[in-house]
């Protein structure tokens, strides 16, 4: 298996099954002041993280023209999404809710296929809607759900909207530092929601449920957002939002281990048509003569066909390494995704 669809499929087990054990959590604390934790446990956890694995504070190498396109995703997926969804969960059921959230992979797509001109073969697209239909079965309103008025479910939708922005936002800067990229989203993130809930009057939980609350979010947005940026960097967009969006059956599949619930109908139906969506992404083969232009950036890499150049520092011949380095214009043919390296157009 390529190693980005197990960064996709990794980072959508973490968050899928964050869910279960965030619902826990929730109990008199307010939706956007759970989010803002959430988000801070992701932000400060990757940020320690970070500073062990450079062993102390270094610079975020990201470069200048990048950090547009960074604040950008943080301010629509990490800001505006969150909010849009409380509002919006207001006066819209959880069932029809979940069926709404659905529209995020659709809209990360479009958005992908449409603006940013990524590459969608058919079988990409016939997964994506055998994934988005597995979604809807498995979050499909029961008779006893309760009528939702227009406004709740437009903010939902648009909250996906929102998050299908930063999907795309994200994957323009996804070559730089994935663990930068992810601390830096959530401890912005997660400090605007967390100060807008204590404005609106919340107050912050026990100590104990602080720190599972941080926990979980360090694991479920945290080391799930590092694999996903990771993703982005190898598989494009729409093909990270399609695996991505097999969240809500892992979460629904970690619910029935850990509590006492029963499986449904709906429950296999959607685990059949995600397995079909994932196998028919899984079996693609997309492969063409195309030219790189020269191209300039920092990221890890080892010596493939890609990266041919030499070193003006003393290497010690260990792979994967970063550094800055230079691609020379090439023109080959070989099969590839959409990855930092193939961001070219179809003719």
């Amino acid at each position: 298996m390529n190693r980005a669809v197990l960064y996709a499929l990794c980072a959508a087990a973490l968050f899928g099954a964050s869910t279960p054990f965030a619902k826990l959590l929730t109990g008199d604390t307010p939706p956007v002041l759970l989010a803002g934790l959430l988000y801070l446990g992701s932000g400060l956890g990757l940020s320690l993280a970070r500073v062990i694995r450079d062993r102390g504070v270094r610079p975020s190498g990201l470069p200048k023209g990048e950090w547009p396109w960074l604040l950008g995703a943080i301010f629509f997926g990490g800001m505006l999404g969150p909010v849009a969804l409380m509002f919006g969960l207001l006066s819209t059921s959880g069932s029809t809710a979940s069926l709404l959230l659905n529209l995020e992979a659709v809209l990360t797509a479009v958005i992908a296929w449409v603006v940013f001109k990524e590459n969608a073969d058919k079988r990409i697209i016939l997964g994506m809607l055998a994934i988005v239909a597995g979604g809807v079965a498995l979050s499909w309103p029961t008779a006893s759900a309760v009528q939702s008025s227009i406004t709740g479910p437009a903010l939902v939708g648009l909250a996906c909207l929102f998050w299908a922005i930063d999907n795309n936002l994200t994957r323009k800067v996804s070559a730089s530092d994935a663990l930068f990229i992810a601390a830096t989203k959530g401890v912005m993130a997660g400090a605007v929601n967390t100060l807008i809930a204590i404005g609106m009057g919340a107050v912050l939980p026990g100590f104990a449920t602080l720190l599972a609350t941080m926990a979980v979010g360090f694991l479920g947005y945290g080391i799930s957002l590092v694999l996903f940026v990771l993703a982005l960097r190898g598989l494009g967009t729409a093909r990270t939002g399609a695996y991505f969006s097999t969240a809500p059956f892992i979460g629904a599949a970690t619910a029935l281990m850990v509590f006492p619930e029963t499986t449904s109908l709906a429950f296999w139906v959607a685990a059949a048509l995600m397995g079909l969506g994932v196998w028919l992404h899984l079996t693609e083969h997309h492969a063409h003569e195309h030219l790189h232009e020269t191209l300039q950036h920092e990221h890890e890499h080892e010596h493939d066909e890609h990266h041919q150049h030499v070193h003006d520092f003393e290497w010690d011949g260990v792979e994967p390494h970063t550094h800055d380095h230079k691609h020379a214009k090439l023109k080959h043919e070989h099969s590839h995704f959409p990855d930092i390296h193939h961001r070219h157009s179809h003719s």
